[in-house]
């Protein structure tokens, strides 16, 4: 069956820096566009960065660019989040997502937590 399973997530200081990755099986992760989502308490969820099947595409949140990098590796079957110089206001549960024709699957979502 179809598995996106991140990780990375954690308490971090402002301004510091976190990886998340997100390990897929079930189907054929190279096919597939690959985004991170997140949902921070009572707002709605919101597409974070994209990144295209072979990786040469990337698009990314106004609210994230010049910070986040979205990065995969389809020898891996993974797809990662860097981001950089965090702010409280990235606080927020981060989604990994997957769109390979007309199906799309979810991950669990990881925890990112910005505060001092």
């Amino acid at each position: 069956q179809v598995q996106l399973v991140e990780s990375g997530g954690t308490l971090v200081q402002p301004g510091g820096s976190l990886r998340l990755s997100c390990a897929a099986s079930g189907f054929t992760f190279s096919s597939a566009t690959m985004s991170w989502y997140r949902q921070a308490p009572g707002k709605e969820r919101e597409l974070v960065a994209t990144i295209s099947s072979s990786g040469v595409s990337t698009n990314y949140a106004d609210s994230v660019k010049g910070r986040f990098t979205i990065s995969r590796d389809n020898t891996k079957n993974t797809v990662y989040l860097q981001m950089n110089s965090l702010k409280p206001e990235d606080t927020a549960v981060h989604y990994c997502h997957a769109r390979r024709g007309s199906r799309t699957y979810w991950g669990q979502g990881t925890q990112v937590t910005v505060s001092s």
